[in-house]
């Protein structure tokens, strides 16, 4: 239950949907398996796995969906031989080069040949729309992955009007700033990795870990003109996470103390820890999310 990963994106307007009206919305668009030539399938599932009986969970007025997306698993070097063959025996039998458009659609009769006999693998996607907090934050590790959910919810809603965080301060700024002064914000700590880019083309980049990030040896890479484009830090004690320059936070990891909270649910009721845990989760970064934006500079004001 707890996200690993966070990308939070700005509702521009209100989410006005009623849980009833976006489990209807959802219903339209739920998971199906890929088919025998279907190369992969997206679709919503219950976001409490196999014990849900809804595509959307609610508490206090968060909500929380999940994406399912299987794909067909074909090696390249296998339809690439494939088509080498197949390839050459058309060009020896017609005594020509095939043009491009004909190896082409060699290449696709191969694929819809060899896709029923396909492995498959399976993702799934967490959101959390935040109607109070006027947010939508996405467990996911690239803009890709939270922008394929974000499309799906778009086309089952009809319209989704959301945008990415956009800062009055570009990130790499605020964060080379925070190491050049050795002082952020409260709240936040430094953690010990960081990556280091140059301003300039081919200038060179910088990763370390288990490092003092305010040493002699890092302030002579920012003298050298290199900005901040990742950067580990804690917030309250309570949450590790690397911050990226495109907002994008990784490997997030809740402190012992906090996931340890609903210790005390019975085991036996599975689903009423996961509504806790979900409270405990949406309580704890309601606080995060407005503090990291305030600790960016805020966010840039569009008239």
């Amino acid at each position: 239950m707890w996200f690993k990963n966070l990308l939070v994106y700005r509702l521009t307007k209100p989410f006005s949907h009623t849980q009833e009206q976006l489990e209807n919305a959802l219903q339209a668009f739920s998971f199906k398996p890929c088919g025998s030539q279907d190369l992969s399938q997206l679709g919503w599932v219950s976001p409490l796995g196999k014990q849900g009986q809804t595509l959307s969970h609610s508490a206090n007025n968060e909500l929380l969906i999940c994406v399912k997306k299987e794909e067909k698993i074909l090696p390249a070097t296998v339809v690439r031989d494939a088509l080498q063959e197949k390839v050459e025996h058309q060009e020896s039998e017609q005594q020509r080069a095939l043009k491009k458009a004909e190896k082409q659609a060699l290449k696709d009769d191969i694929v819809q040949q060899l896709l029923p006999r396909a492995f498959t693998r399976h993702a799934f996607t967490f959101a959390w729309v935040s109607p109070d907090g006027n947010f939508i934050a996405v467990d996911a590790a690239s803009s890709r992955k939270a922008e394929e959910l974000l499309g799906l919810l778009r086309k089952s809603l009809g319209s989704l009007p959301v945008v990415p965080l956009n800062l009055s301060t570009p990130a790499d700024v605020t964060m080379t700033d925070w190491l050049n002064q050795g002082d952020l914000p409260k709240g936040f700590e430094l953690g010990d990795e960081a990556e280091l880019r140059s301003a300039l083309e081919h200038g060179g980049i910088i990763r370390c870990k288990e490092q003092d990030l305010l040493s002699d040896e890092i302030a002579a890479h920012l003298a050298a003109d290199k900005m901040v484009t990742k950067l580990a830090l804690n917030y309250a004690d309570n949450l590790s996470f690397v911050l990226g320059d495109d907002l994008a936070l990784k490997r997030l990891k809740f402190a012992d103390e906090l996931l340890e909270e609903n210790d005390d649910i019975t085991s036996d009721d599975p689903l009423a820890r996961f509504d806790a845990d979900f409270t405990l989760l949406c309580a704890e970064l309601r606080q995060f999310i407005p503090a990291l934006i305030e600790a960016l500079g805020g966010e840039q004001v569009t008239e």
